[in-house]
């Protein structure tokens, strides 16, 4: 198994590597959202948002758990957030730029919800 380490990583990386996946990702966070909750945290399109959580659900990057007619999404190792906070403070020299934008994220989307009251 240690010998497919690289190719793992190499294909968790180029799941991450796209922008809006890895928005999506910073948008869940630690936590469990909605599709529409990372619609209003995001700005992407329902389709978009869609296609992506199907691309990462399928790398594992997420998990999925039903309530009544919902799906919520959530990372399968919330730790990963711990991961892109670490590059973040390299990219940085020192500043968590992960915490911002989710806390941003989570403004949006509260924000977009108040509107649709």
């Amino acid at each position: 198994m240690i010998n497919n380490l690289p190719e793992q990583l190499a294909r968790i990386f180029k799941v991450l590597g796209d922008t809006n996946r890895l928005g999506i990702v910073m948008a869940i966070g630690k936590g469990s959202h909605s599709v529409t909750e990372i619609i209003n945290a995001t700005g992407l399109s329902q389709t978009l948002v869609s296609f992506h959580l199907r691309v990462l659900r399928k790398a594992e990057v997420v998990t999925t758990r039903r309530e009544g007619p919902f799906i919520y999404y959530s990372l399968s190792d919330p730790s990963l957030m711990d991961i892109l906070d670490d590059l973040s403070k390299i990219i940085n020299s020192g500043r968590s730029e992960t915490q911002k934008y989710t806390a941003t994220a989570s403004e949006k989307a509260l924000a977009r919800q108040g509107r649709e009251k």
